[in-house]
């Protein structure tokens, strides 16, 4: 089993070449490969060497599959301790998964499809968002409790249109929303009420937390949006982008910059965060671009495709680092 590019063999040395996975196909990774600062749990290895339509090797390798959805996952997010995830579908249920085992360990059945999902801190609690408007918060400890709502005031609903995504707040009193119609709301879990909310131009296509840095990401119609994790009247910095982005993630350590990809076209870009600047330009994909993700180290970023694929791109081009061993300042 080896991993080429197409300029050297194995130890990978393409600093610009990233390590693609194909997201349909059932692979492991061997115990002595790791992803540094991306926790895996893996088994065995069963894969080869294969080119994408650009030329790129492709890692015929996935950590693991989760199987109990009937239909397309939504969102899917990871405990802090990696030990649990949370699915959202179109099968009407939210799941939460042993990682360990790939065991289902609770479903949470809903009135229609669930957009997004979010554990607490803690990893007892997770909160969903769906295609009805509708915010619910499930206790682990009582899976048969029915779940507590989060509403707008004088409305049985969170949103007045599809919530798109929440994030969970690392001090565990907090939510913050996202949705189709262009507001965010941070909750407030002692009362189950908005205690903040700001409404912009444009839908809300993606929310991201930077815990590092303390920043609420936002995407919207051209526009990034970056805000304090305690809310004020305004973001401390907005830029609007050539392209529209669907996705964007700030880097973690550095914070002087982000990734962003677009569902307009399939590449991913690397802006400066001051001006808004277009630093990287990354081809290789060869469909919309939905979700892309720093490492919580910062030392790669993920994006993921409508091609079905996951690319793992490295932030410094040509540094050993996990399934990269290769040369830097030509050593």
């Amino acid at each position: 089993v080896r991993v080429a590019d197409r300029r050297s063999e194995w130890p990978y040395a393409a600093g610009d070449t990233p390590l693609v996975f194909p997201t349909s196909r059932r692979r492991k990774l061997p115990p002595h490969l790791q992803l540094q600062g991306w926790q895996a749990h893996v088994a065995r290895l069963d894969g080869g060497l294969d080119r994408d339509l650009y030329g790129f090797p492709i890692v015929d390798l996935v950590i693991d599959i989760l199987v109990g959805h009937k239909g397309a996952v939504w969102s899917a997010k990871l405990s802090l301790d990696t030990a649990k995830a949370v699915t959202g579908s179109a099968d009407f249920t939210a799941k939460v998964w042993d990682t360990y085992s790939g065991e289902v360990l609770q479903s949470f059945p809903h009135d229609h499809i669930v957009r997004t999902v979010d554990l607490s801190p803690s990893g007892t609690q997770i909160v969903t968002g769906d295609q009805t408007k509708k915010m619910r918060i499930f206790d682990l400890g009582r899976p048969d409790a029915d779940p507590r709502y989060l509403t707008a005031k004088g409305s049985e609903f969170a949103h007045d249109k599809t919530v798109k995504s929440v994030v969970w707040l690392p001090e565990g009193r907090q939510i913050v929303s996202g949705g189709e119609d262009g507001v965010v709301n941070w909750w407030d879990l002692r009362t189950h009420e908005a205690a903040y909310t700001v409404k912009f131009p444009n839908a809300i296509t993606s929310l991201e937390l930077s815990a590092p840095t303390g920043t609420l990401v936002l995407t919207y119609g051209n526009d990034v949006s970056f805000y304090p994790v305690i809310p004020t009247s305004s973001p401390s910095h907005t830029l609007t982008l050539p392209h529209p982005p669907s996705s964007a993630s700030l880097h973690p350590t550095t914070g002087d910059r982000f990734v962003a990809g677009s569902t307009n076209d399939p590449w991913v870009r690397v802006y400066g965060l001051v001006d808004g600047s277009e630093l990287e330009l990354y081809k290789g994909h060869h469909g919309p671009v939905h979700a892309v993700m720093y490492s919580p180290d910062g030392e790669m970023y993920a994006s993921g495709s409508e091609d079905g694929t996951i690319r793992l791109w490295q932030t410094t081009p040509g540094k050993s680092y996990g399934l990269w061993q290769g040369q830097q300042n030509g050593l």
